[in-house]
């Protein structure tokens, strides 16, 4: 019997219990196409599959056998607790002990069927495995004895595939039924979507072969073949639909905006600092953008304190004294949409400031507030409107710059001319978000998307590949690089101390933790780390008794968070102690040095993001990473971002040693972490491009490449781009 790649799993797989169906629904696994393309993270060559009854103390051995009595107790003289359980199989059962691992013993029941592998420890009728590593399977043991094609070969010598795992689906069940799916010639029946001259070009294996490679490899070259496969597969299929999407946006008509070269250079000479060469090289070209008949597209990629602002400011100006066509009264608008409502408010403070000698009005919407700048009362103010009264306003074109946060998206909402579509770290957003502000006119507004996380080159290439980007790499003169050290425990005091110098020259200072609450000790897995509330009330006790001490994370109201932002603001706050809600967004230009506690549970993104908090002056500034514990790859880590020089420096470096996921975030992209492999390799992320336009240059609708279509129109979906 046929079967169809796009079957549902549960119409050939009807013995699956609940659990199994949520774990597969979490890994999103619907068809057995989804199977076939849940790829192992890693192999293992395990010793020898063993009955238990022939296991030799020292011994590396991969068991498979039945739970019995799981328990926990504590040893004698440390009261360390330790869980227990027995392995029994036809031949004879051995304990198996887990050393200060209590909560092993709570994930096994009583009768489980699991695959152990794991070093035997003591001798003859004391024999224990010795926190060996645990494989629930819901399969029978013979069947694991099988390999992927060979009837009842022993898996001795051969690499096993460690799959993703979600509670009720292990790698053991994964290899059992990718067993049933190549005995059913699945994987024969599914169309390349890669062409086959691509293929011979590139030296790339065919579908259905990479699919038993990667699944049960002969060799290691067999995996690593398969995985350059799959790898080129996603990053082109995404090509593709960005390439398709470009296509489509150029097709698409753009309200015309009038550059006027002269009043552009007056409002660039009004800011308070003169533009960097990057600056005035990303604005032109924004402008040269501004005069296509089609929407811009681009990408605005700066350094934390490179000056995007200022970039989105001027080019704003120009837009918002642009009349609409055919009109002599009225200007085209501008949307400037923000993350986080901190931020919204932060650049209408900035935009407010830029434009002060400039009679344009400039609304903020937020979820919780509506204001307009100036004000009728008094024109250096801003004021307070009803939400009704706002909306009005924007719909008849008399609010010419609106900035906010996704309320700019509400249905309720219409712009009367909106022309400039500007998008503040862009990633935050779900793509949704952007598309709904882009397609708000009958006209597709110009778009600016800007983030100032640190992306490799080959990453924007594929992300963005829809996107021209544009670079800010200097800095603004004054600005000076901030002193970075890592401290351990016993080195902390420095800090501190540097902290008391900088308030006593009235500057001020943040202090960062990974939690808002203390952990509750009875949870046995709970994040041990240092939380904003208790580290709050020790820093005023013990540590800096005579400071202005105040707490800022995600579970405060929107007023109480106003409330502390200005009063640090304002300078009447002298230590502000909060979560990484401060990443993004605050810009206070007296705070001159930070603290991270715990700063190996962030990412190198984070620290870089939130470093970049005190380099908002010309006053020098101090960052100090205090990490709880300093292993090896620890150590690595930090040292790169204490060294680095340069977000970008500091990107290309993670990707090198950790793949992109840390500070693109995979997961957030929508990218797989084979694909995320693949950036690695700048020259397969540009075959992979050049391939994608060539095609669709040739065939715009891929009405000869079906199976592409569908790969392609898949992968956007990932993306998160519909």
């Amino acid at each position: 019997m046929l079967v169809n790649p796009n079957d549902l799993v549960e119409k050939h797989f009807t013995r699956l219990k609940p659990e199994q169906k949520r774990a597969l629904h979490k890994l999103s696994i619907r068809t057995l196409r989804d199977l076939l393309y849940h790829f192992p993270s890693r192999y293992e060559r395990s010793g020898p599959s063993a009955q238990i009854s022939s296991v030799a103390s020292g011994a590396e051995v991969t068991l498979y056998g039945t739970i019995r009595k799981p328990d926990i107790r504590k040893t004698w003289k440390s009261q360390r607790p330790v869980a227990e359980a027995w392995l029994e199989d036809a031949s004879g059962r051995i304990k198996m002990m887990w050393f200060s691992q209590p909560y092993i013993a709570k994930s096994l029941a009583d009768g489980m069927v699991v695959k152990v592998r794991g070093r035997v420890a003591g001798a003859g009728a004391k024999a224990y495995l010795a926190n060996p590593e645990i494989d629930h399977s819901p399969i029978a043991p013979e069947e694991a004895h099988k390999t992927l094609f060979a009837g009842g070969a022993e898996l001795a010598n051969e690499a096993q595939p460690i799959y993703p795992e979600s509670r009720g689906v292990s790698s053991l069940w994964f290899f059992h039924v990718m067993k049933k799916l190549f005995e059913a010639r699945v994987h024969e029946r599914i169309s390349d979507p890669i062409p086959p001259e691509i293929l011979k070009r590139y030296n790339l294996p065919s579908l259905s072969a990479a699919l038993v490679f990667i699944h049960a490899p002969r060799r290691t070259s067999d995996a690593a073949a398969a995985r350059k496969r799959f790898a080129f597969e996603e990053v082109f299929a995404l090509q593709v639909a960005l390439q398709k999407r470009r296509q489509e946006v150029a097709r698409e008509k753009a309200l015309p905006i009038s550059v006027n070269q002269s009043a552009l250079s007056d409002f660039l000479e009004s800011f308070p600092f003169p533009a960097t060469s990057a600056q005035e090289r990303t604005i032109a070209d924004i402008t040269k953008d501004f005069e296509q008949p089609h929407p811009m597209m681009r990408l605005l990629e700066g350094d934390v304190g490179s000056g995007k602002t200022a970039v989105a400011a001027a080019t704003a100006y120009l837009v918002a004294t642009s009349r609409p066509p055919g009109r002599v009264a009225g200007t085209l608008q501008v949307a400037y949409m923000c993350p986080t409502e901190i931020l919204a408010k932060q650049h209408f403070s900035t935009f407010v400031s830029y434009f002060k000698d400039h009679p344009i009005s400039i609304g903020l919407m937020t979820g919780s507030e509506c204001r307009v700048f100036p004000s009728r009362v008094r024109y250096e103010e801003s004021a307070k409107l009803s939400r009704a009264t706002f909306r009005k306003r924007v719909a008849d074109g008399l609010i010419p710059i609106v900035i906010g946060t996704h309320a700019l998206v509400e249905k309720s909402l219409h712009f009367k001319h909106l022309a400039y579509a500007i998008v503040d770290e862009q990633h935050r957003f779900g793509t949704l978000h952007r598309q709904k502000l882009v397609t708000k006119d009958a006209l597709a507004p110009h778009l600016l998307s800007m983030t100032a996380t640190p992306i490799p080159r080959t990453l924007a290439l594929t992300i963005y590949g829809d996107l021209d980007l544009s670079l800010l790499d200097e800095m603004p003169a004054g600005r000076k690089p901030v002193a970075t050290e890592v401290l351990g425990p016993k080195e902390r005091e420095r800090a501190y101390e540097r902290v008391r110098s900088e308030l006593a020259a009235g500057h001020q200072a943040y202090v960062i933790c990974p939690r808002i609450d203390e952990p509750d000790p009875a949870k046995e897995l709970a994040l041990q780390a240092k939380s904003v509330k208790a580290e709050a009330a020790r820093l005023k006790k013990e540590i800096f008794p005579t400071a202005t001490i105040a707490i800022l994370h995600s579970k405060l109201t929107p007023a109480e968070k106003e409330k502390t932002m200005g009063g640090f603001e304002k300078g009447a706050i002298d230590i502000l102690v909060a979560t990484s809600v401060v990443e993004v967004g605050v810009n206070v230009e007296n705070a001159t040095v930070i603290l991270i506690e715990g700063a190996e549970r962030f990412g190198l993104a984070q620290l870089h993001q939130l470093r970049g908090r005190v380099i908002r002056s010309t006053h020098p500034p101090y960052c100090f990473a205090l990490p709880e514990s300093l292993g090896p790859t620890t150590r690595e880590r930090l040292k790169a971002f204490t060294n680095a020089k340069n977000g970008f420096e500091l990107a290309e470096y993670d990707l090198t040693l950790r793949g992109a996921g840390e500070l693109a975030g995979g997961r957030q992209w929508g990218v797989s972490d084979i694909a995320m492999e693949a950036l690695k390799n700048i020259k397969m992320v540009e075959a992979a491009r050049t391939e994608a336009a060539a095609l669709i240059a040739r065939d715009p609708e891929l009405q000869n490449h079906p199976a592409l279509a569908a790969r392609a129109a898949s992968a956007e979906r990932q993306m998160h781009l519909e």
